[in-house]
């Protein structure tokens, strides 16, 4: 009697295609939900980078009864304007320093507080420096000084992928000067006027201070120690500060400074950078209207988000001219007048942090005026000082006492 054996059965061809078909439909569903899913986690952490940054400057309001101050530091005697090279460079910061340096004790980086605020006597490489960096160290630009270089996490949005030289340390979250960009690189009082023999560099300024006065319309106002009770329009009705996507050297319109028609814009051109495409040469590209086309005279060297420690505007600084993820766009040649609206890596919308503390998410959509509209400032041709924003709600939220109601939910 002989035994039978029955081979096992194995899938075959057909079912073996069946099931790898299902399993790519599945991945095909599947990876979509998961990358959503990301940078849904993304956003979230970027939000609550934020709320650090409101709780750090509520923090330091309270221990010192003012916001921690858009250019401040030290300044050579002898020195040059803050936007110009400075020849002492290395042993002056210029008074080009940002809000960010000032909270740092608040956002537990007591230690790179500590080398900032003391003489330093290392370089980046780690070699030794003598003499040492003085206390506040020295011009922004200097990537031998190791804070300078710093990459700070809490600084930082997940979404956002830049990084690397030139920029040396980044950050995404810039301080709200309000609704109007005249005089945004300027300070509050002129700090060039040094007095000789090493007087204080603050001298009567009346002509900078009632400039400033009339259009510096945000939070934060360059040189100026502000405090909450500056904002007449209400915390919770005010923006503090706003997100930025950072420069990845790729002609992004909202992360490279391009430079206005002319010289001297006319406020009624300040915002428009060419987008008209009537121009012979428009500076947007057609094909990609994303980004400005090569061609476009651009200042590189000033990307968006460069620097967390410095004030200049496209590092760290934005406006509520142009609604979010719009075009940056600089009067003349150079850094002067940026209209720097905020930007983000997200879908639709930037986060912004509101004078109470509270983080929102505003669209792309948000009502925003005439864009077109002149700026308001002490220019001719200009809205007179305390006229209400021409940009609309944004405009409103980004002035801190225009008397503007905030009417419902935005």
């Amino acid at each position: 009697m002989h035994k039978r054996f029955s081979r096992p059965r194995g899938f075959t061809l057909v079912e073996l295609l069946v099931v790898i078909a299902i399993i790519g439909v599945l991945v095909g569903l599947l990876l979509p939900a998961v990358q959503a899913a990301r940078e849904a986690a993304r956003r979230m952490s970027c939000s609550n980078n934020f709320k650090q940054l409101g709780l750090a400057a509520h923090n330091y309001h309270s221990a010192y009864n003012n916001l921690p101050v858009q250019g401040s530091g030290t300044y050579a005697v002898g020195g040059r304007d803050p936007w110009d090279g400075n020849p002492n460079g290395d042993i002056s910061s210029n008074y080009r320093l940002s809000y960010l340096v000032g909270m740092l004790p608040f956002l537990e980086q007591q230690g790179l507080w500590e080398q900032i605020s003391n003489p330093l006597s290392i370089n980046s490489d780690g070699t030794v420096r003598s003499p040492s960096w003085q206390a506040m160290g020295p011009h922004p630009d200097r990537v031998q000084y190791p804070p300078w270089a710093t990459e700070l996490p809490t600084l930082r949005c997940p979404s956002d992928p830049g990084s690397g030289l030139p920029s040396l340390g980044r950050t995404n979250y810039a301080a709200c000067h309000g609704d109007s960009a005249v005089y945004s690189r300027d300070s509050y009082l002129d700090v060039d006027e040094v007095a000789e023999g090493g007087k204080l560099p603050y001298i009567s300024d009346t002509a900078h201070a009632a400039a400033s006065s009339a259009s510096h319309r945000g939070m934060f106002v360059t040189g100026r120690h502000m405090k909450f009770r500056d904002t007449l329009d209400g915390l919770s009705n005010t923006i503090m500060c706003g997100e930025i996507a950072t420069d990845l050297g790729d002609n992004d319109k909202r992360t490279t400074v391009a430079t206005n028609v002319g010289a001297h814009a006319a406020p009624n051109e300040k915002n428009q950078c060419r987008l008209d495409p009537s121009y012979a040469e428009p500076y947007l590209d057609p094909e990609r209207p994303q980004f400005w086309t090569s061609t476009v005279t651009k200042q590189v060297v000033w990307g968006r988000g460069y620097r967390w420690h410095d004030y200049m505007p496209p590092y760290s600084q934005m406006t509520t001219i142009l609604a979010p993820n719009a075009q940056l766009c600089s009067e003349g040649t150079d850094h002067r007048d940026v209209v720097s609206p905020p930007s983000s890596r997200h879908q639709g919308g930037v986060h912004v942090l509101m004078g109470d503390g509270a983080v929102k998410f505003i669209t792309d959509s948000i009502e925003a005026g005439n864009k077109n509209a002149p700026q308001v400032s002490d220019r001719a041709g200009s809205p007179a000082a305390g006229s209400k924003s021409p940009y609309g709600l944004w405009g409103a939220l980004g002035s801190r006492s225009a008397k503007e109601v905030i009417d419902g939910e935005f």
